[in-house]
């Protein structure tokens, strides 16, 4: 089905954390228009199973269809590791996951050992291993999952002691390994980057939202999907569940105008 290039590009995740892959998007490509979904209802997905996350994907999919989106951004590393494959030749639009899309680089960086941070669904897929794997089968990747993240981040407690006792747990399993480079593979993490650099250096940390954004403009760029409306652009953003926490958890990487409209699919 052919799409107007000034069709709004979709995002979802969980809850707050695809607004850090928003937000890279946002600046590459400004004069798009957006439509964001947060199924904060059923979050944290890392926890539920497959069949689960199907059913979610799936009517977020079918959402993001009836609003016209051009192409949809899995700004969910979850969902990308476990549903991709399962549902991505469904929809009328581009599908951009962000496991499959930033593999092919990171595996081509200038190390040896690399570490995943992510949540049980993703650990349990390997699905970050599996993708390096196929561009750089001598890199060696360690992963770990780090259950009761999200919720700290969707909850605002990034900044409490549970939330260090917590890090410095996983941070201290990971550095075990000696990696030299530690992906923050759930898009949640990033808020926890403050606590994370208290037991390790900043810069071992791997944001893929940086790389993903980049990705995902080239790719639009070379099917010409580029917006060319200039001035005439919005945005919208939907929640499934407590439209005000999200706005307020939002706000460390990117500041809501408009409360977030409630939408029960």
């Amino acid at each position: 089905m052919t799409k107007s290039n000034n069709a709004p590009i979709g995002f979802f995740d969980s809850g707050v954390g695809g607004v850090t892959v928003y937000e890279q998007v946002k600046k590459l490509l400004p004069d798009e228009n957006y439509i964001y979904f947060g199924d904060t209802k059923n979050m944290p997905y890392g926890e539920k199973t497959e069949t689960e996350l199907l059913g979610f994907a799936d009517k977020i999919f079918k959402f993001l269809e009836l609003k016209n989106a051009k192409a949809v951004v899995m700004a969910c590393n979850t969902t990308s590791a476990v549903v991709y494959e399962k549902l991505k030749n469904n929809y009328n639009y581009e599908i951009y996951p962000i496991i499959q899309s930033v593999a092919k680089a990171i595996a081509e960086l200038p190390v040896k050992r690399i570490g995943v941070f992510a949540t049980h669904a993703t650990i349990n897929t390997h699905c970050y291993k599996r993708e390096i794997q196929k561009h750089n089968p001598d890199m060696e990747v360690f992963e770990i999952a780090c259950p009761g993240w999200v919720k700290i981040v969707e909850n605002g407690d990034e900044n409490t002691q549970e939330a260090r006792i917590s890090v410095k747990e996983k941070m201290d399993e990971m550095l075990k390994n000696k990696p030299e480079k530690i992906i923050l593979g759930c898009t949640h993490y990033p808020y926890l980057l403050n606590v994370l650099s208290e037991f390790a250096p900043k810069e071992i940390f791997i944001n893929p939202s940086v790389e993903f954004a980049k990705i995902i403009k080239k790719d639009l760029e070379s099917k010409g999907l580029i917006s060319n409306n200039g001035s005439q652009k919005f945005e919208k953003f939907y929640v499934s569940k407590s439209p005000e926490n999200f706005q307020k958890a939002a706000s460390m990487f990117y500041k809501i105008n408009e409360l977030p409209e409630l939408a029960e699919l």
